[in-house]
């Protein structure tokens, strides 16, 4: 109950932080698309720091969790984030929920559930070995980077899209190196993870992260980058804590039946619920095509 609770609760806190960052990045200059100078042009923006105190507090939480639960239990759980921008939105916009909404809400909350029932995740698999720990973790920088470069090529709205893909690549990694720099807390203190490469790996790609992130939700509305970000972390994560932590899922065939179509209940109600019109509009959907265009073509003309 306590992993349920906290999960949830950095679900919370990271919904409320994305709707707040992208209500002030969708404001900076374009220029800065893919720079670190977006960044600290964010950080004049007081709605956007508490945006990422938000995040941070629920990061927080959530490493707290997977000190205390398994990767595939909590990231289901943190895939709620998407139910909480939901509300903050629609409270922003006045925009009803609809059946479309309460659609996504129901598949999201079925899937998230069906998927930790059926599954009953738990630990106590061994640590994946040096070649195939490295070879996860190379597959799954490597999509990131390709998205990356991909997304420098593609219409703004797409090019927010992949780069909320390559985010959520990048933070389901960050958890499962989480959850082990956590094992190595518990068994050896807080100093001892000075000494381990993962805690410094996990600095790297969580600023990484939040620079892709943040480029997407400059670019298009929240609705073209948030569902993609909150489908692809725990995909990503759960995908890693077996492979790297040898977190233990049922392989029944029912136990899989119903796992499977957990995740895809989670995949569609997060892609409803993004596509709501509730959900904050961007910069580029907010101004003429015409003039969307030109700065798409001066970012690619600048690569």
């Amino acid at each position: 109950m306590a992993v349920f609770l906290l999960g949830v609760g950095a679900a919370c806190c990271l919904g409320v932080g994305f709707v707040l960052q992208q209500r002030q990045a969708q404001r900076a200059p374009l220029s800065d698309f893919l720079s670190f100078r977006l960044l600290l042009d964010l950080m004049r923006y007081p709605e956007w720091l508490l945006g990422i105190a938000a995040m941070i507090a629920g990061l927080v939480l959530g490493a707290i969790a997977l000190a205390n639960g398994e990767v595939s239990l909590v990231e289901p759980l943190t895939a709620t984030n998407l139910l909480f921008a939901m509300a903050l939105s629609r409270w922003l916009t006045g925009q009803p929920l609809g059946w479309s909404g309460w659609l996504g809400v129901v598949l999201l909350a079925l899937g998230v559930t069906s998927f930790i029932v059926a599954g009953q995740p738990s630990g106590g698999g061994h640590l994946a070995g040096p070649l195939k720990h490295w070879l996860i973790f190379g597959i799954v920088v490597g999509l990131a980077l390709l998205l990356t470069a991909l997304a420098r090529h593609i219409h703004p709205t797409l090019e927010a899209t992949v780069l909320a893909l390559a985010a959520g690549l990048l933070y389901g990694l960050q958890d499962s190196l989480t959850r082990i720099t956590g094992q190595f807390v518990a068994s050896g203190g807080v100093a001892v993870i000075f000494v381990h490469w993962q805690p410094y790996v996990i600095v790297v790609l969580g600023i990484t992260g939040l620079l892709l992130v943040q480029s997407a939700f400059e670019t298009a509305p929240l609705r073209s980058s948030l569902p993609a970000l909150t489908a692809a972390q725990p995909l990503a994560g759960i995908a890693c804590g077996v492979g790297i932590l040898g977190d233990r899922l049922r392989v029944t065939p029912g136990a899989l039946a119903w796992e499977a179509a957990g995740l895809v209940a989670i995949v569609l109600g997060i892609v409803l619920l993004g596509s709501h019109p509730a959900m904050p509009e961007g910069r580029c959907a907010q101004r003429d095509p015409m003039q969307a265009k030109r700065a798409h073509a001066q970012r690619v003309g600048g690569t």
